[in-house]
C-alpha cells in the first residue's frame, strides 16, 4: 500500500514543484503587446501539447505542468487587458464623454443626483417670492 501512496503523493499539487519557472506579471508589464501576444500563442501551443500528452498517458510532471501553463496564460491575458484599459483611460482623460466602463461607478443614486449647479437653480415663482418677501431683519437689544 505504500507504493500507491507514494504515487498519489507525486500527483498531488501542493507537494509537487514544477521545473518550469513561473511567469511574473511584473516582468510582463515592461514588454510590448506583440511580444505578449507571441508569448500567449506559445503558451497556448504548449497547453495543447500537454493536453495531448494527458490523453495519451503522459508523465506526472507533464500533468502537473498543465495548471502552471494555464495560470501563465491567465497572467499574460491580465497584463494585456490592464495595459489596454490604462491606455484607454489616458486617451479619454479630459474628454467630455467616456465609455461607461471607464466612468466612476459610485452608486446609482449618486450618479442620478443633481449637480451643484442644478441644485442652485430657482424657479420663476421662487425668485418672485424671494423678491416680494425678503428675510426680515430684527434689531436685537443687548
Amino acid at each position: 500500500s505504500s507504493g500507491i501512496n507514494a504515487e498519489y503523493g507525486a500527483l498531488r499539487r501542493p507537494y509537487f514543484k514544477s521545473n518550469m519557472a513561473k511567469i511574473k506579471a511584473k516582468e510582463l508589464r515592461g514588454k510590448k503587446k506583440e511580444d505578449l501576444l507571441k508569448q500567449l500563442n506559445e503558451l497556448k501551443q504548449e497547453l495543447s501539447n500537454l493536453r495531448v500528452a494527458k490523453v495519451t498517458g503522459g508523465a506526472a510532471s507533464k500533468l502537473s505542468k498543465i495548471r502552471v501553463v494555464r495560470k501563465a496564460i491567465a497572467r499574460v491575458l491580465t497584463v494585456i487587458n490592464q495595459t489596454q484599459k490604462e491606455n484607454l483611460r489616458k486617451f479619454y482623460k479630459g474628454k467630455k464623454y467616456k465609455p461607461k466602463d471607464l466612468r466612476h461607478k459610485k452608486t446609482r443614486a449618486m450618479r442620478k443626483a443633481l449637480t451643484p449647479y442644478e441644485r442652485s437653480l430657482k424657479s420663476a415663482k421662487q425668485m418672485r417670492k424671494d423678491r416680494l418677501y425678503p428675510m426680515r431683519k430684527y434689531a436685537v437689544k443687548e
